[in-house]
């Protein structure tokens, strides 16, 4: 057994505590980039997605050199639905930088991402960021940092952890709040000092974990691990050990590891280094890569269950195939397949009919990346609203439960205690983070969060905070009430106008602008009463001597309500469905027809 000259660690927190803003700096102040090149914000953000929405979804692999030694750096998620990501590559690491807000503190994925490094045991090391903030209480974040890892039950040696300073924007770092250097040494030094080496058996038989899948348009599957133990050559046989125990036998093509933002084909690597292998076609997350000769199998990777379903159908509108490329049961089934193999947060399951599958995910914006990564790919699909999944313990019903917390101004209190009280939630805690600025916990059912977000921004006028996790099943809280507004329905196919548009908006709210193509059933806009209600919006004005065009100058249209995909999501009822296009996100009533409407809410009531 020897150490090698090589540290493995994950950088992990809530989203938005400058996670990839301090890799960025890593990178840059180690050398990683020469003098005079041009590098882009939060580099390690590479999809699309992610730097729309500044937000990181998928794990990133990369590496900087510090006075001689190789440091491994996984940049993970920070947003409670891509927990996935972060369960799997912990297996690859021997420490975490556990990065914290200096005025925010621990949030909810700080505590999820916390508990599962200190379950394996990793080392942390404790970042308090942004500390040039106006409003940073650094001494206050540490105390309720060490009180959630006594509240996680970190052992004595974690319990010790050291704390950095920093600010990543600025790339300074120190080992007191009035003690800042210039650059991040302080940090590289911590790391140095406090992540262990990796001990490994060089001579042993060859054994990796799959942990992460990528794919290459040029060598095709690329599998993601951390060496155990041995080493790997290129071109070398080895047995991949399945799921289900089956051997397989196959042979590695290249091997790479991580150097900067780029991998580096090498001719060996030993144990302790992440690399990554082609040609393993076969191979899947959880499943080890082993030596030929003398084949044994690493544990599989355990990941939470998901909360949250959604069936995924083939488009069926009238406007079905206009815009999309992909628009079958069966590249929508490939799809979905293949995504379960990377996404291991996900489950995808057959249903009675053959085009529709049931996606179940960990919550709302876990599944609508994937259909928004889908619609960008060309597919055309409709979903139907997200479902909490339920489960039977000791024979009774549980259902989801959920840790929220919310960041508000004082004066907004009232009106979102009253909307999650609807909703069956109970407040565990209340602190004070200013003079007007309260931080409120709750402990809410999973389906009382669907459509929550986007009226907790409108009570506080979108200045509030609101994040949430999954704490575990209890038993059913009872019925919570649903949208309590109708839905505005176009009467027939055509192209809205002002004429009929200016009609409709005094039934309530539109969701679409003149000039739009819309269907009879498509969903226009939402009614100011509860009950649906259909409106012409493509009605035109018949033109007389009396009545001329020129009159329509004096309409004035109220600008409509554009919906997001996930305010889509948020917005259906159990009889509507959201269309998704390449190029269109519409609402749409399950059955198109007036009378097919009907007779379905008359068989709902029983009458």
């Amino acid at each position: 057994m020897e150490t090698r000259n090589l540290r493995n660690i994950a950088i992990i927190a809530h989203v938005d505590h400058g996670k990839t803003t301090l890799v960025d700096v890593m990178l840059k102040q180690s050398g990683t980039f020469r003098a005079n090149q041009q590098v882009i914000e939060r580099v390690m953000d590479s999809n699309d997605l992610e730097r729309e929405r500044g937000i990181t979804i998928l794990s990133k692999n990369t590496a900087v050199h510090w006075q001689g030694t190789k440091i491994n750096i996984i940049d993970t998620p920070g947003h409670a639905d891509f927990g996935g990501e972060v369960e799997r590559v912990l297996q690859m690491v021997n420490g975490v930088l556990l990065i914290v807000d200096s005025f925010e503190g621990p949030m909810p994925q700080t505590r999820f991402v916390l508990r599962k490094a200190l379950e394996l045991k990793l080392v942390p090391i404790v970042v308090i960021n942004k500390i040039d903030r106006p409003d940073a209480r650094p001494a206050e974040v540490v105390d309720e940092v060490l009180d959630l890892f006594i509240e996680l039950g970190a052992d004595d040696d974690q319990l010790d952890f050291p704390v950095v300073y920093a600010s990543a924007r600025n790339g300074i770092a120190g080992l007191s709040p009035d003690g800042l250097e210039n650059s991040l040494a302080s940090l590289f030094s911590v790391i140095m000092e406090h992540i262990p080496a990796p001990v490994v058996d060089l001579e042993a038989p060859f054994q990796m974990l799959v942990t992460t899948l990528d794919y290459d348009d040029y060598v095709g599957k690329i599998v993601v691990g951390r060496i155990v133990r041995g080493t790997i050559h290129q071109n070398e046989n080895v047995t991949l050990i399945k799921r289900d125990e089956s051997f397989e036998r196959t042979k590695v093509g290249k091997v790479m590891i991580f150097e900067g933002l780029k991998r580096e084909i090498v001719q060996e690597a030993s144990a302790g280094e992440i690399v990554a292998l082609t040609g393993l076609t076969s191979a899947n997350i959880g499943e080890t890569v082993a030596c030929a000769l003398n084949p044994e199998a690493l544990p599989t990777i355990e990941v939470d269950e998901p909360t949250l379903s959604m069936n995924f159908m083939v488009n069926n509108s009238p406007f079905a195939g206009r815009e999309g490329h992909f628009v079958t049961s069966r590249k929508l089934r490939e799809r979905l397949w293949k995504e379960v193999e990377t996404n291991v947060s996900l489950r995808v399951e057959e249903t009675d009919s053959a085009d529709c599958f049931q996606v179940s995910g960990r919550g709302e914006l876990h599944l609508s990346i994937l259909i928004e990564n889908m619609r960008r790919e060309g597919f055309e699909l409709q979903v139907s609203k997200p479902e909490v999944i339920y489960k039977m313990i000791d024979g009774v019903k549980c259902e989801p439960m959920e840790f929220l917390i919310c960041d508000l101004h004082e004066s907004t209190l009232g009106s979102i205690m009253e909307l999650l009280g609807k909703r069956k939630a109970e407040m565990a805690n209340m602190t004070n983070l200013s003079e007007t600025q309260l931080r409120v916990e709750f402990k809410i059912p999973a389906r009382g969060l669907i459509g929550f977000r986007g009226e907790f921004l409108t009570q506080t006028r979108g200045e509030g905070m609101m994040s949430h996790m999954f704490l575990g099943y209890e038993p059913y809280k009872g019925d919570i009430p649903g949208r309590n507004r109708g839905a505005l329905i176009a009467f027939e196919e055509g192209e809205t106008n002002a004429y009929g548009l200016y009609s409709a908006q005094e039934r309530g709210t539109l969701f679409v602008d003149p000039g739009v193509h819309v269907y009879g059933g498509m969903i226009v806009g939402e009614n100011k009463r509860e009950q649906d209600i259909e409106v012409n919006v493509c009605k035109k004005k018949q033109l007389t001597n009396m009545r001329t065009s020129a009159a329509d100058e004096a309409l004035r249209l109220d600008r409509p309500r554009e919906l997001s995909l996930e305010q889509s999501l948020e917005f259906i009822n159990d009889d509507e469905l959201v269309e998704i296009t390449p190029k269109s996100v519409r609402l749409r009533k399950k059955f198109l027809d007036h009378t097919s409407r009907v007779r379905y809410a008359k068989s709902l009531t029983g009458k």
